[in-house]
C-alpha cells in the first residue's frame, strides 16, 4: 500500500516511524531539505522537496499510483488544498488533513466533500477530550476505551503505601475484590507481560483491563479516594486549553486559564466568557499560589515548551493537588518521564497518530480490521479489540487449548452486554468482540494473526 505523507513536522516524524515500522511503502514531501534527509537517513522512505499543494510536486512524489494522503503540514489551509488537488489528480485516493483551527469545525463538517475528505484530525481536540475524560474519573493516570466505551484499561502508579506493593498478582484479588486482569507492567522503563506469580513493586505502572462499571470499586477498594472536580487551573492559553475549557464548562467546573501573552488573553476573554483568564508566568510559584494551586483539585500544564510543563506539574504535585496533567509533544524519554511526579502524560500527536495508524490498518484489511487500536506502556504494547467472525478459528474452543503467538494476551471477551475477563475455560463465539494486548513487534492486522 503506498501513503503519501505530506509535512515531515513533529506530526509527520511520529507518523513516518510508525508507519516505516509496519512496512508501509512511505513517500514524505516537505519544503524543508534538511528535514527530510534526517529522515530519509533514519527510515527506508521516498522523499520529495516542495510544496505539497503543487501538481508538480504530488506528481514527482506518485500520487497517480498512491492509496492514501496524509496531510499535516503547520497550515489547516494547505492541507486542505493538498487533499483537494490530490483528490482531483487521483480520484481513487483516500484523504487525511489535520485541520487544527476551531473556526473551521463547522464548515469542514458541512463542505467534508467539496473538500475531498476521507477523514479530518484534530490532535489538540483529541487531547482535550482524553484529559476530560481523565478529569471526571480522578485516580487513574491514563484510559483507554474498548466495547463502546463498556471496557476499559486503566494504567495506576503503585506507590509505596499503595496496596499492591509487594503484592503478587494470584493473591491481588483479596484486595481488589472485582474482576481486573493486570495485562502490562512497566518497571523501570521496560514493559513486562506478568504471570500470577509476578509481584508488584514500588514505582510499577500497571495496566489494568475491567468492566467499566468494575472501575469505581476497584480504586475504592485499593484506598484511592477520589472526589468529584470542581476546580482546574490550566497553564497556557492555547488550543487545547481552549477545547479543554469548552468540554469542562459543560460539567460545570469552574476553570482558571494562566496564559502570558496579553493579545491571546483578551481573545480567550472573549470565547470564553464562562473562564477566568489570567494574565501572568505560569511558572511563576508567587502567581500559582495567589490563584489557589493549593486549593484546585486539578493542574494541567499546556503551554508549548514540555520542559516548562514538566516544571509545573512537578510544583504542582509537590503542592499536593490531587490530580496534575502534563501535555508533552515529544515521548521520546519515555524512561526519564516515567520516573518523574508529573501525573497523567498526553501527548497530541501520539493520539492523532494512533487514529490515523487505525485508519490505516483498516483500509489494508478491508475486512477483520481493529475497531480500536490502543498504544499502552509507553507505547512498548498495543491493546486491540477485533469482532469474532465467521472465518475466525478456533470458534468456541476453550482458551487454554489455543497456541497464541508468543506476548499475545487475550485481555476480554465481550459478549452482548456482557464482558468477561477471560480464564483457561472462556471461549469466544461468533459475533463476540475480543480485546487482545501484544507487545507490538509482530504485526496483528485481523483477529487471526494471533494464533501460531
Amino acid at each position: 500500500m503506498k501513503i503519501i505523507i505530506a509535512g515531515d513536522g513533529k506530526m509527520g516524524a511520529t507518523l513516518t516511524r510508525q508507519l516505516s515500522a509496519e512496512g508501509y511503502d512511505l513517500t514524505l514531501i516537505d519544503a524543508n531539505l534538511m528535514a527530510l534527509e534526517s529522515s530519509e537517513e533514519r527510515y527506508d522512505i521516498m522523499v520529495v522537496q516542495g510544496n505539497c499543494a503543487s501538481m508538480e510536486v504530488l506528481e514527482q512524489a506518485g500520487i497517480g499510483e498512491a492509496d492514501l494522503l496524509i496531510a499535516v503540514t503547520g497550515a489547516d489551509e494547505i492541507n486542505l488544498l493538498c487533499c483537494m488537488t490530490a483528490h482531483g489528480m487521483n480520484p481513487a485516493l483516500h484523504t487525511i488533513a489535520r485541520v487544527r483551527n476551531p473556526e473551521y469545525s463547522d464548515q469542514i463538517y458541512k463542505m467534508r466533500d467539496m473538500f475531498a475528505l476521507s477523514m479530518t484530525v484534530n490532535p489538540e481536540k483529541q487531547a482535550a477530550v482524553e484529559m476530560e475524560r481523565l478529569l471526571k474519573y480522578p485516580g487513574f493516570l491514563k484510559r483507554d476505551t474498548f466495547a463502546q466505551g463498556r471496557v476499559e484499561i486503566v494504567e495506576l502508579r503503585i506507590s509505596a503505601d499503595s496496596r499492591l506493593c509487594n503484592v503478587a498478582l494470584n493473591d491481588m484479588n483479596n484486595i481488589v475484590k472485582c474482576k481486573i486482569l493486570v495485562c502490562a507492567v512497566l518497571r523501570n522503563g521496560t514493559a513486562i507481560a506478568p504471570d500470577g506469580n509476578f509481584v508488584l513493586r514500588e514505582g510499577d505502572r500497571i495496566f489494568v483491563t475491567a468492566a467499566a462499571r468494575e472501575l469505581t470499586l476497584l480504586l475504592k477498594n485499593l484506598g484511592v479516594i477520589t472526589h468529584k472536580v470542581k476546580r482546574v487551573i490550566l497553564c497556557g492559553g492555547g488550543r487545547v486549553s481552549y477545547y479543554l475549557a469548552k468540554l469542562l464548562h459543560r460539567s460545570g467546573i469552574d476553570v482558571h486559564i494562566i496564559e502570558r501573552n496579553a493579545e491571546r488573553c483578551l481573545q480567550l476573554a472573549a470565547i470564553l466568557p464562562e473562564a477566568d483568564i489570567i494574565q501572568g508566568d505560569a511558572s511563576s510559584q508567587f502567581l500559582l499560589e495567589k490563584e489557589g494551586i493549593t486549593d484546585c483539585d486539578a493542574l494541567v500544564t499546556l503551554t508549548g515548551l514540555d520542559e516548562l510543563n514538566m516544571i509545573i506539574s512537578l510544583y504542582g504535585t509537590s503542592c499536593g493537588v490531587p490530580q496534575v496533567i502534563t501535555k508533552l509533544g515529544r515521548m521520546d524519554n519515555t524512561n526519564i518521564l516515567g520516573n518523574l511526579s508529573i501525573g497523567s502524560i498526553i501527548s497530541p500527536k501520539e493520539l492523532c497518530s494512533n487514529t490515523i495508524v487505525r485508519y490505516v490498518r483498516a483500509m489494508k484489511n478491508q475486512t477483520g480490521a481493529a475497531l480500536t487500536v490502543h498504544t499502552i506502556a509507553d507505547g512498548q504494547a498495543e491493546a486491540m479489540e477485533f469482532v469474532v467472525e465467521e472465518g475466525t478459528r478456533y470458534l468456541g474452543r476453550p482458551l487454554k487449548e489455543l497456541h497464541l503467538k508468543k506476548n499475545v494476551l487475550v485481555a476480554c471477551i465481550t459478549k452482548g452486554a456482557a464482558q468477561e475477563i477471560p480464564n483457561g475455560d472462556s471461549h469466544f463465539e461468533q459475533g463476540d468482540t475480543v480485546i487482545i494486548v501484544t507487545n507490538g513487534k509482530k504485526g496483528i492486522y485481523q483477529l487471526n494473526d494471533i494464533f501460531e
